[in-house]
């Protein structure tokens, strides 16, 4: 019995491997997307940068947008922006690094829009100042935006989901939850827990054989938004396109670009010193040196 059960474990980690890799080389324009015609989407942060360019490209998929923005007058606008395309969206101002504040809301767009089926969970701060010049509220704040909002937003939405065993979370995370960047402790910090908690998720509820939940992990590098201005990277509209077809292609973890996953996958075989190397030769290194972040001196900046 003890070999049987050895060789049926054996048998099945080579078919698992095996899945892995036939649909990796499928090409992606072939594969089977998801259709969320109809399905309501909550966006955090989605009242300006990356959080309004991918609402309003969801809205064009014909799925309700839900935004959620401490941002009143931001969030106004994306859904200005989406009604005028003949689109659906619905504004909420709500600060995601308040649990009651995040419960009270989701009561609210349950009550007067319905079950939201697909939570992105996008709004993101960064100080982009080294350790010891950083003050302590903009820490707090990174932690409290970044992480624990994640928290709130999950305990709020996925409840319904578990019932039906149905529904799609996205993370919109970082390179930074996996590398370290000069003058980015507090936000590499809170993207490392932003990844931890996504993975562990994930693996809850692959124990509870809810199959039904789709789990997304978007790993983009620095983006070219209000956020990280000063410090130039991505263009937004492609790191958008690339994290709507990651959910819509129910992708478990979505790198953009997708030739850093190999990065990801290596970072542990890589020597400290080959790290900083590549990082210097690069210009990673000196990436934020320039870094100025939004300047409106009240709205902490969103992507």
């Amino acid at each position: 019995m003890a070999f049987l059960k050895s060789v049926m474990f054996l048998l099945l980690v080579m078919w698992y491997c095996l899945e892995v890799i036939l649909k990796s080389v499928i090409p992606r324009r072939l594969r089977a997307r998801k259709n969320i015609a109809g399905e309501i989407v909550l966006i955090t942060g989605g009242g300006s940068g990356m959080g309004r360019l991918l609402a309003v490209e969801v809205a064009k998929l014909h799925a309700t947008v839900v935004l959620w923005d401490v941002n009143e007058s931001g969030n106004a606008e994306t859904v200005d922006v989406i009604r005028n395309l003949g689109g659906q969206a619905l504004a909420y101002t709500v600060d995601v690094t308040k649990s009651d504040e995040v419960y009270k809301a989701a009561e609210v767009v349950r009550r007067e829009v319905g079950e939201v089926t697909v939570v992105v969970n996008n709004a993101g701060v960064v100080a982009g100042k080294p350790l010891l010049e950083c003050p302590d509220h903009l820490i707090r704040r990174s932690m409290d935006v970044n992480v624990m909002a994640h928290f709130w937003v999950h305990k709020a939405f996925l409840p319904n989901m578990v019932a039906r065993n149905r529904g799609h979370l996205v993370t919109i995370a970082s390179l930074a939850g996996f590398f370290c960047f000069k003058n980015m402790t507090e936000y590499c910090a809170s993207k490392f827990a932003t990844v931890g908690l996504h993975e562990t998720l994930r693996m809850e509820l692959a124990h509870n054989d809810l199959h039904g939940i789709d789990m997304t992990l978007v790993c983009p590098a620095f983006t070219d938004t209000g956020m990280f201005r000063g410090a130039k990277f991505l263009e937004p509209k492609y790191v958008v396109s690339k994290i709507l077809e990651g959910m819509l292609l129910r992708e478990k973890m979505t790198c953009i670009p997708g030739s850093v996953f190999w990065t990801v996958l290596l970072k542990y075989f890589i020597p400290e010193k080959l790290s900083l190397l590549m990082q210097r030769a690069s210009g990673l290194d000196r990436s934020m040196d320039t870094f100025v972040g939004r300047q409106n001196g009240t709205t902490p900046p969103r992507r």
